[in-house]
């Protein structure tokens, strides 16, 4: 491996990935973490700005006489969820939150890689290390962009690396094309003239026909979308009636859930069966129905250019690269950066999922073995794309 980290630093950004992960913010609350950012930013000769998108913070390293710039990004927000893990030093000392996705871990690669280069300098152009607040699901992204992230910090390519548990610690995936999914919601309700239970002839009846669309759901994707193209509908939240009241058959029925696809047509097709097969629905059942279906992040999609890059720096950095890996029908609002600078998305190997808790389990941690690679990769990038 290229960039070796000496001990004594590799110990230090331990202890920093243990400090963020014992001490954990969520999305745009993010005060603590982003000052010890900026603090470790301007400690190692950043040009620091802070309070983009909120609590955001970018770091700007310069080098050399090149007029190329490229920006690397690292989340910092925690989850809302309390930590299970038993006898972890460093586990959240706060109820409700979290570091259950490893963004501490990318806070702290990235910290490292800036730090790296600072003493190195072996690159000329400039790179912005971009840590971005509110990636779970808050528009973080999008705040940073609206407070003018890239007309502020221009770049000629954009770069985000996630951790990935079950693949092996040292190892990447660098792979062209889709990564991760479109992230949608939807939400449909049903109206109709409530009755007594023991009188369903009497009115219309809103907990039926929530069942029959439940059922049919699942039919869209099963036999509307090209089964060539991954998609996914999930129902997640279903609100009628009251356990208090078992012989009411209420007047309204509430469904919501999440849709995820990589390409823009099925999602324009998701979009409009859902709506389809509820006003469907209704009519069956004499009802009312209301339809909302509200488009979230877009599909990560790695491109050619930066994604070549990408993959001779790991192969230089770890030697060895995955060229090919499945995408996830997760979501990442690296999406809404990648969509105004041409952007590549990496997968950094975390180890095996101890005792399989994956990501958003209450029991995950990241891995601090994946520091190293994750320093070198980045370090590497820098190198490769803003070569001397």
């Amino acid at each position: 491996m290229t960039h070796d980290i000496d001990p004594a630093g590799l110990a230090a950004l331990i202890a920093l990935r243990r400090d963020l992960h014992a001490h954990p913010e969520l999305g745009f609350e993010e005060a603590r973490t982003s000052a010890m950012v900026a603090d470790a930013l301007r400690a190692c000769g950043c040009d620091v700005q802070t309070g983009i998108g909120g609590t955001g913070v970018v770091g700007t390293l310069r080098c050399g006489e090149g007029n190329r710039a490229i920006a690397l990004r690292a989340d910092m927000d925690a989850l809302a969820m309390t930590e299970a893990a038993e006898g972890r030093p460093h586990a959240s000392r706060t109820p409700g939150r979290m570091h259950a996705c490893g963004h501490d871990g990318h806070t702290v690669m990235l910290l490292g890689a800036a730090q790296h280069l600072a003493r190195r300098r072996n690159f000329s152009g400039t790179v912005h290390f971009i840590f971005q607040p509110a990636e779970e699901g808050l528009g973080g992204a999008k705040a940073m962009l609206a407070d003018g992230l890239f007309a502020r910090f221009p770049a000629d390519r954009v770069y985000g690396l996630h951790n990935m548990p079950n693949i092996p610690v040292g190892q990447i995936a660098v792979v062209q094309g889709p990564q991760l999914a479109a992230s949608d919601r939807w939400e449909v309700s049903f109206t109709g003239q409530g009755t007594h239970g023991a009188k369903p002839h009497l009115g219309q009846d809103v907990v039926t026909a929530a069942g029959a669309f439940l059922a049919a759901l699942h039919s869209i994707v099963a036999r509307q979308v090209d089964p060539l193209h991954p998609a996914v509908i999930s129902a997640c939240a279903v609100e009628t009636g009251n356990f208090a009241a078992l012989n009411v058959i209420p007047d309204s029925a509430r469904i919501g859930g999440t849709a995820r696809s990589f390409d823009a047509g099925v999602r324009d097709l998701i979009e409009g069966a859902i709506g389809q097969l509820a006003h469907g629905i209704a009519a069956t059942y004499g009802l009312r129905a209301a339809y909302e279906y509200r488009r979230g992040m877009p599909p990560v999609i790695n491109v050619e250019a930066p994604t070549a890059i990408a993959q001779a720096a790991a192969d230089r950095a770890l030697g060895h690269v995955m060229t090919a890996f499945p995408p996830s029908s997760a979501g990442d609002d690296f999406a809404e950066l990648a969509a105004v600078v041409p952007g590549c998305y990496v997968w950094l190997g975390n180890g095996p999922a101890a005792d399989g808790a994956l990501h958003h389990s209450t029991r995950y941690d990241f891995n601090d073995d994946a520091i190293a690679p994750g320093v070198a990769f980045w370090s590497e990038l820098v190198e490769t794309d803003l070569a001397l």
